[in-house]
């Protein structure tokens, strides 16, 4: 008589036996934040990264705002600079050489995320999709996106993998825009999203320990007797969001403030963002 053993059941018996409770961890394991900055172009994003500890730039080939800020004398001209990805194979193998050369950056400013994802859904159609973008290829019942999540989570491993091994923050800029938000318990709204797929967006959420909403301060207007049009006023302090609200996404796992004043430069801004960070350890 021939006894068949079931394929995965020897491992299965063998992690069964492992004694797995005497392996319980009550020890804090810290590492470095992963933190996106969102919000309109123009608003200082690119400043904050670049006034992070020893940033160095990813970007892609249609986004230079670090390259525009040096040359306009608005950040150290020394700032490195990643050569431009043209295609999705650059910013793995540059995640990759981050991960294995010897460097001293501290930081990795991803300029911007929405980028990435362009060149990653550009590789997907070309490798799944024979290049075919139409209602036949990639963006057929949206199966492109969908087929492209695993890559996606290969970068974000890949960001984890600095994180984890060789002790770098990583500050990934995002550009926002408004859309229409569907409430399944009300009148539906606008409010400002990140400029990705909803999709890669979701999972790049999960992930993040910050979320940061940047945006002008403005202050409502609604006249003497509250009948007038109400006109907004202010819209020249800058400030950071850290709480998600139902006009934007924000997010934090460090006991910040609801709002940071981001000050006069990006220097300001980030040196208010790491007091704030230190001073929620503290409570």
């Amino acid at each position: 008589m021939t006894t068949t053993i079931a394929r995965g059941s020897v491992k299965a018996d063998a992690a069964s036996a492992r004694k797995w409770l005497d392996e319980i961890s009550r020890e804090a394991k810290p590492k470095p934040s992963a933190i996106i900055c969102n919000g309109n172009a123009g608003i200082g994003k690119t400043s904050v990264g670049a006034a992070t500890i020893r940033p160095v730039f990813l970007i892609d080939d249609q986004e230079d705002g670090i390259n525009t800020l040096k040359t306009s004398a608005l950040v150290d001209a020394k700032i490195p600079v990643l050569p431009p990805a043209t295609e999705w194979s650059h910013v793995i193998g540059q995640l990759d050489a981050l991960a294995v050369q010897d460097h001293e950056f501290g930081t990795l400013v991803v300029d911007t995320l929405g980028g990435m994802e362009r060149l990653c859904h550009t590789f997907i159609c070309d490798r799944d999709f024979g290049g075919n973008w139409g209602e036949k290829g990639f963006t057929s019942y949206a199966k492109g996106y969908e087929v492209a999540l695993p890559e996606w989570r290969r970068f974000l491993s890949a960001l984890d993998r600095l994180r984890q091994k060789r002790g770098m923050m990583i500050f990934g800029i995002s550009h926002s825009l408004v859309r229409p938000f569907k409430n399944p318990t009300g009148e539906d709204y606008d409010r400002y999203v990140a400029d990705m797929h909803r999709k890669t967006w979701a999972i790049t959420e999960k992930w993040a320990d910050i979320i940061l909403f940047l945006n002008y301060f403005v202050a409502i207007d609604k006249g003497k007797t509250g009948r007038e049009r109400p006109k907004g006023k202010g819209g020249k302090s800058r400030i950071m969001h850290t709480e998600y609200e139902a006009a934007f996404d924000a997010k934090n796992r460090h006991n910040l403030p609801a709002t940071i004043e981001m000050g006069g430069s990006g220097g300001e801004a980030w040196c208010n963002l790491v007091s704030a960070i230190k001073s929620g350890k503290a409570k």
